[in-house]
């Protein structure tokens, strides 16, 4: 029997907006929102990253970004520092080291949660499926040539 693909599509969608909206939800409790503690956790993976690094690390515009860095310094979690060039370098403060750690409890429990249905063999193959999809469009958006509107 074939899947239909806009079904499982949409089956994909909701799991990651329900993941979203619990992460979100129980995030508040330690201060922060998702799309904060997604940008402190791509920081702390690349200290030093430019916005536009970590804008596509966290799956945002550049703008969208720009404007949640500018958040977060102001609340003293992350350190804007002059790089090579123009650049603008992103670390974070002992204090949003702290907002992160508080963060990865509180996701662990919604993740742990979240895929509680799933043995470990199961949560193994979802995840080797995923990732081979990802492979599949990285492979095709590189194979893909970029186009001019109208060309």
């Amino acid at each position: 029997m074939a899947v239909e693909l806009q079904i499982l599509g949409r089956a994909v969608k909701a799991v990651q907006y329900r993941q979203h909206r619990a992460l979100d939800s129980r995030l508040a409790s330690v201060g922060s929102t998702l799309a904060q503690w997604d940008a402190l956790r791509a920081i702390s993976r690349a200290p030093g990253a430019s916005a536009r690094e970590l804008a596509a690390a966290t799956f945002q515009s550049e703008q969208a970004f720009g404007t949640l860095a500018g958040r977060l310094v102001a609340q003293g979690l992350v350190d804007r520092r002059p790089g090579h060039g123009r650049r603008i370098e992103h670390h974070l403060t002992p204090e949003g080291e702290r907002r992160l750690r508080d963060g990865h409890e509180v996701a662990d429990a919604v993740l742990a949660e979240c895929f509680e249905p799933l043995v470990a063999a199961e949560r193994e193959a979802l995840l080797g499926l995923l990732q081979k999809i990802e492979r599949g469009a990285q492979q095709g958006a590189e194979a893909s040539p970029v186009r001019a509107p109208g060309s």
